[in-house]
């Protein structure tokens, strides 16, 4: 970690305190291992499971209701976040032209929305127990849906970014549950996964 200290503040355009680590070093870096993907799949499942349990008693008007979310409403923040897993495990089974368009309702009815929940996050799971080093370290090329452009990365840097997206939106969710009377307890990884 001592290599990190002397790119501090080297950095092209953004703030002097953001560290900027050199694509050399990059290459030999990976943060993650096989256990993180698999840790983080079964938590997103459980989480999963947890606050579509709770939205299973809502009607159509709840589930639909403009909530100020980022996606609007529950049902279009669950659909997105589904949208991110579906994209990026396409991506890592290199399947790139199966990809989705970006910003369109997947799954309309939320009983369908449900069971392709459940599908792709034991998907995900296959996945993760597939996961090695050698994968981490590769290079993904891929075209984002977003502003179109091809990018390449490491697989252990989307991994990460698969799994943050999904952490990100659901934090949305159960702060927009909460506000309506719902808790969706406790939603710490140490208390959710055993070692």
């Amino acid at each position: 970690m001592g290599r990190l200290n002397e790119y501090q503040g080297q950095s092209a355009g953004r703030s002097e305190d953001v560290p900027v680590l050199p694509a050399l070093y990059l290459k030999r870096l990976h943060l993650i291992s096989s256990n993180y993907c698999k840790s983080m799949a079964s938590y997103n499942s459980i989480m999963n499971d947890r606050i579509f349990e709770i939205c299973s008693s809502f009607s159509n008007e709840v589930l639909k209701k403009d909530m100020g979310l980022f996606f609007r409403s529950i049902h279009k923040t669950l659909d997105h976040i589904l949208y991110g897993d579906i994209a990026w495990l396409l991506r890592f089974e290199g399947k790139e032209n199966q990809v989705p368009e970006f910003n369109q309702l997947l799954y309309s009815d939320f009983i369908e929305l449900t069971e392709q929940r459940k599908e792709w996050d034991a998907k995900i799971i296959n996945w993760a127990s597939s996961v090695n080093d050698a994968w981490l370290l590769r290079d993904i090329t891929y075209s984002s849906k977003v502003d179109g452009k091809q990018r390449i990365k490491k697989a252990w840097l989307l991994a990460v970014h698969m799994f943050n997206h999904q952490t990100h939106h659901r934090g949305q969710l159960t702060t927009a549950l909460n506000q309506i009377g719902y808790d969706c307890g406790v939603t710490d990884l140490p208390f959710l996964l055993a070692e």
